[in-house]
């Protein structure tokens, strides 16, 4: 059996996802450089968007740590928004969060369909 196709979503553009990225997370939106609209993430690194209409997108899982004491304004922006929220990047617990490694996490689609995540604490890796 050969690899399975890669799920593709119809691109919605960076100015879309920006406003994900600025309404749920609270991250800013900086002035574009070149064709890449930066958000910046607060820790001097940026996540660049580059709005490509003539080819579909493929699906990717961005996490987030976030610090706890603002995770429960995210999830209620996530609420207020109408955006489903998920205990586990596979979708399969519908409005509940997690706590693994010690914190909280929730997974949800931004409009281009990646998985964003958010978490108050960093996998703990083996």
């Amino acid at each position: 059996m050969g690899p399975a196709e890669p799920h593709r979503r119809p691109r919605l553009g960076p100015s879309a996802v920006g406003r994900v990225h600025r309404a749920i997370l609270g991250l800013e939106v900086g002035a574009p450089f070149g064709p890449f609209p930066p958000v910046d993430l607060g820790n001097g690194g940026t996540l660049d968007y580059c709005e490509k209409r003539d080819e579909p997108i493929q699906s990717r899982h961005y996490a987030f740590l976030v610090p706890d004491e603002e995770f429960d304004t995210m999830i209620a922006r996530l609420e207020t928004a109408g955006v489903t929220y998920y205990a586990d990047p596979r979708r399969t617990e519908p409005g509940r969060i997690n706590r693994l490694f010690g914190g909280r996490g929730a997974c949800f689609d931004d409009p281009d369909g990646h998985n964003m995540e958010i978490m108050t604490r960093p996998y703990i890796r083996p």
